[in-house]
C-alpha cells in the first residue's frame, strides 16, 4: 500500500526547519536525509536535498531546491494544542523570525503557514448553538495568538 505524505519544498533552510519542527512536536523524527548526486533542473549535483520525516503522527517529504512556487496559505499545517501552555510554546517558537496573523495563523521564518489552535476550538464552534459559535468566531478574529480563556468567556457569555 502506498504511503501518503505531504510535501514541503524549501528554497533554503530545510535542515534547520526540520530540526526546529522535530524538536517542537513529541514523537517526531527524521526518517532519512539525502542529496541528489547528479545535476538536476533544480541545481548541480549535491545541491538538491531531500528528507522524509514524521511530525507528530503525520508523514512528510521535504525538498530543498530551486523553488517552483512560494509557500502560501493554500498549504498550511494546523497544530491542535491541548492547553494554553502548548499554544504559547508553539506560537513563540514557530513565529520567531516569521510573521503573525489573525485567528491563530502565522508564517514561520521558512515561509510555512501554520494555524496554532486549541483542540477545544472545535467543541466551541460546532453544535446547534450558532449564537455561541458566532461569539467564539468573533473573539477569535480579534486575536493573533489564540487565548483559550477568552474563547471560553465568549462561548459562555449570554446574549
Amino acid at each position: 500500500m502506498a504511503i501518503i505524505r505531504q510535501q514541503l519544498w524549501f528554497a533554503q533552510g530545510m535542515e534547520d526547519a526540520l530540526t526546529c519542527y522535530i524538536a517542537l512536536f513529541p514523537g517526531s523524527k527524521l526518517e532519512w536525509h539525502s542529496t541528489l548526486p547528479a545535476d538536476s533542473p533544480s541545481g548541480p549535483a549535491g545541491s538538491v536535498k531531500m528528507a522524509g520525516f514524521i511530525l507528530g503522527d503525520q508523514r512528510y517529504l521535504a525538498f530543498e531546491a530551486h523553488p517552483m512556487d512560494p509557500f502560501t496559505h493554500r498549504f498550511a499545517i494546523a497544530a491542535e494544542c491541548d492547553d494554553q501552555a502548548e499554544v504559547d510554546r508553539l506560537w513563540a517558537a514557530l513565529s520567531e523570525g516569521g510573521k503573525t496573523e489573525p485567528c491563530g495563523w502565522l508564517q514561520d521564518r521558512w515561509g510555512i503557514s501554520w494555524q496554532v489552535v486549541p483542540k477545544r476550538l472545535g467543541e466551541l464552534v460546532r453544535g446547534d448553538d450558532r449564537a455561541r459559535a458566532q461569539r467564539v468566531a468573533e473573539a477569535m478574529l480579534k486575536m493573533g495568538k489564540i487565548d483559550i480563556a477568552a474563547l471560553e468567556a465568549a462561548a459562555n457569555r449570554q446574549g
